[in-house]
């Protein structure tokens, strides 16, 4: 089976998206699948294109068995609209121009990532040129989510928007769904369509705690009984990350518990103002690290923090962090309703949850496991065991290869 993958993120970039779909790529070779990816220059999350990329309009790499061909795409730091809307539109275009012209032969499936959404025109059409089945990732339900973030308020756009998402739906063989959210959300809407629930998952060998020390605690000048709670990823809107400046604030009091962001992104530069606000020294801001260097700092906190903003959009969200958490055997102070609450603290005690967006509650939760070093322990190895059982990569790739054999 040749498979071509059109995304718009992919290493070496690091993020939740490009980290669930090189790994996915690689392990569907390991199946026997064949696999193209075609994707834009390298810029995300800095928002800068690579330097070895800089000027190019094109170009081929290798990554591992997986050939990668790279098309130009527009960037700026700039938070506009329409600069984010040039963004996605600048690589739908180049995109397809490269699928149609530079990728020879045919394929038996293109597989598009979403959001961005528009992507799915350059996908679609690039299916019907190459004579492929056109399958539809969907790992955020977008423009309802633009909307509901108030990102997007143009009516007029998000119609637009809604009637190209009903459309792309309509024409893909195959829809695929991140969470059992956005997968009941569409086929509650398009009964006829086949729909299939691809979850994240983890690999278990990468991210093992019996590889890995506290070596990071100790080269970042943290002592032993520091408790560390940590918070790695896109410094977004959506996460509501003020939540755990304004935590800090209340356990001033408390020394030894401290609390780390590590990442970039649009609201990076407000959390840090807020911080020196308030006068902070419990809240330390790092960098966005390579994803090996992941592991070791995941084995050297006491408590991962997962927060999202609270909004019934966000009742079918799993963010990808919990995976990588549990695997190494730490556990999670969860403020997120719903389904990720269902699956990693109802069924797996493998954390705290807190409800989203309220400090007492997030308070509460880090005192207790900051004190309680077995009910920390006991919950870090339960969550390795649930996510061992049932968001294996390895398993999660034969599944979808076995789904789509079933296609033909």
């Amino acid at each position: 089976m040749k498979l071509l993958l059109i995304t718009q993120y992919f290493p070496p970039e690091v993020g939740a998206p490009q980290n669930r779909l090189s790994e996915l790529a690689l392990r569907l070779i390991k199946e026997g699948v064949e696999i193209t990816v075609l994707t834009a220059m390298p810029n995300y999350p800095q928002m800068e294109i690579h330097k070895e990329y800089l000027g190019k309009k094109y170009c081929e790499d290798q990554f591992y068995d997986c050939k990668v061909y790279r098309s130009a795409i527009y960037v700026s730091k700039s938070k506009s609209i329409a600069a984010r809307l040039r963004n996605y539109l600048s690589f739908v275009w180049s995109s397809y121009r490269c699928g149609a012209t530079k990728i020879k032969g045919d394929f038996d499936a293109v597989f598009c990532e979403s959001p961005p959404l528009f992507l799915g025109i350059s996908a679609y059409f690039i299916a019907k040129k190459k004579k492929a089945k056109f399958i539809f990732n969907v790992s955020d339900l977008w423009p309802e989510s633009a909307e509901k973030l108030g990102i997007v308020k143009n009516n007029l756009f998000l119609k637009a928007a809604t009637i190209l998402e009903e459309f792309l739906y309509k024409k893909a063989a195959l829809i695929t769904g991140q969470t059992k959210g956005i997968t009941n959300n569409i086929s509650s809407r398009f009964p006829s369509k086949k729909v299939y629930w691809l979850p994240n998952g983890v690999d278990l060998k990468f991210y093992d705690p019996a590889n890995f020390s506290d070596n990071w605690r100790i080269q970042n000048n943290f002592k032993s009984d520091d408790v560390l709670f940590l918070y790695g990823g896109i410094l977004g809107y959506a996460q509501g990350l003020e939540l755990i400046i304004h935590t800090a604030n209340e356990l001033k009091d408390h020394p030894k518990i401290k609390f780390i962001l590590l990442g970039s992104g649009p609201e990076k530069e407000k959390l840090l103002a807020l911080k020196e606000k308030l006068l902070l020294d419990n809240v330390i801001f790092m960098n966005p690290v390579p994803k090996d260097q992941m592991p070791s700092i995941i084995s050297s906190i006491d408590c991962s923090i997962v927060p999202l903003k609270k909004l019934d959009l966000f009742l079918g969200a799993i963010p990808s962090k919990i995976f990588e958490c549990l695997s190494m055997e730490t556990p999670i102070l969860l403020g997120v309703d719903g389904e990720a609450k269902g699956l990693f603290i109802d069924d797996a005690d493998a954390g705290i949850y807190f409800e989203p967006e309220n400090i007492q509650e997030l308070k509460n939760g880090v005192l207790k496991l900051a004190v309680d070093n077995k009910l920390r322990k006991k919950m870090g190895e339960n969550g390795r065991i649930y996510v061992n059982d049932y968001f294996n990569r390895n398993q999660i790739a034969k599944e979808l290869k076995s789904c789509l054999e079933d296609l033909f």
